[in-house]
């Protein structure tokens, strides 16, 4: 049986549209083709139409009315997600919404309650999820052989000065939005699912130019669940290392290119219970706690395929994995309902920052 070719329409050729979306889908001709783009600018039409071989339109309206589209790629900016994805789904057409989906919780309610009436699949281009690292990661907390998770450190820290669009905040512009969606989606599925976690959130206007904020500081708590410490900020000259887990019978630090953990297997430990005896050493002197461990050291390291980028097979990932869901009907592995918690989380944040986001464009809805 011959494989289906999914024909895909994108809204917007710019950064994410082109650069990532058109560039990424071209590679993948066997299981999508590029129909048609949709972009105000006319000299990216042409580029389009020369590099993807495909129609091209001035406006979105246009595109969806003229090309029988399996599925429409929003890259639009930020600002514009909600209202485009929310009329795609009322057209009838599946939609995959670039970060980030929307601001508000509500917003993604409306868009959720569209998808369930339509029937068709809302999906969000959360490719860190694909993140090799952080998937080794899950699956080293997962072994067990860290013992219970006491803290995860998750950092997206470098220096940087930012002046486009994406530093407003009538743009849904800042850094919890825009590179904290990654990073608050990967240490919620650390976190689970299941609870809105106790939130503590400092912001600060640093380095942008825009209004704003450039660094965030979270910390998520919750009963039985592990300390969140989350960490984004465009002022850090010396960033340490991104991923840093503290457990109880071990931890684990590193990057996105390599990682290395240490533990000790409880079995083999020197049996001790407690005591409130001052304690000795062997000639009777005072002494502190004293035992030794037996280590285990492991490390992993990042490969791809020759000539392949790790974002290139992060995005791939995500492409084939709604391939599967569209045409097998295998369920979403992100879903809006998994994104919905993490923008419950920044609502929460920003309402903490008054001094950025004051509480009556909290109010306002998209």
């Amino acid at each position: 049986m011959e494989q289906s070719i999914l024909k895909i329409g994108i809204i917007g050729q710019g950064r994410s549209g082109r650069d990532i979306h058109g560039q990424l889908l071209a590679k993948l001709p066997h299981c999508f083709q590029i129909a048609a783009v949709a972009d105000s600018m006319p000299e990216r039409q042409q580029l389009a139409r020369q590099e993807f071989q495909c129609n091209a339109y001035a406006t979105w309206q246009e595109m969806v009315e003229n090309e029988q589209l399996d599925l429409v790629v929003n890259a639009s900016p930020s600002h514009q997600h909600v209202p485009i994805s929310l009329e795609l789904l009322n057209r009838g057409f599946h939609v995959l919404c670039e970060k980030p989906l929307a601001r508000t919780s509500e917003e993604v309610d409306q868009l959720i309650a569209a998808s369930e009436r339509s029937g068709k699949i809302l999906a969000v281009f959360q490719q860190s999820r694909y993140m090799p690292a952080y998937v080794r990661i899950r699956e080293v907390i997962e072994s067990g052989v860290l013992g219970r998770i006491v803290q995860i450190d998750f950092t997206s820290n470098r220096f940087a000065r930012r002046w486009d669009w994406q530093t407003l905040q009538s743009n849904n512009g800042g850094s919890l939005l825009n590179l904290g969606s990654h990073t608050v989606d990967q240490v919620l599925q650390l976190f689970g699912t299941d609870l809105i976690p106790d939130i503590t959130c400092v912001m600060d206007q640093a380095n942008t130019f825009g209004d704003a904020e450039d660094y965030v500081k979270i910390l998520l708590r919750g009963q039985g669940r592990p300390t969140i410490d989350l960490e984004v900020s465009s002022c850090s000259v010396f960033p340490g290392e991104p991923f840093v887990i503290q457990g109880t019978n071990g931890g684990l630090r590193g990057n996105n290119e390599r990682l290395e953990w240490s533990y000790f297997k409880p079995e083999e430990a020197p049996a001790q219970q407690l005591t409130t005896e001052p304690l000795v050493d062997k000639n009777g002197k005072p002494s502190y706690c004293r035992e030794t461990l037996n280590w285990y050291k492991e490390n992993w390291e990042l490969q791809l395929a020759e000539g392949q980028s790790e974002f290139d097979y992060m995005t791939e990932q995500l492409y084939l994995m709604l391939y599967r869901t569209l045409v097998g009907g295998e369920e979403l592995a992100i879903t809006p309902q998994q994104v919905r918690q993490q923008l419950v989380v920044m609502e929460e944040c920003r309402r903490q920052n008054p001094h950025i986001y004051r509480p009556a464009q909290e109010s306002v809805r998209g």
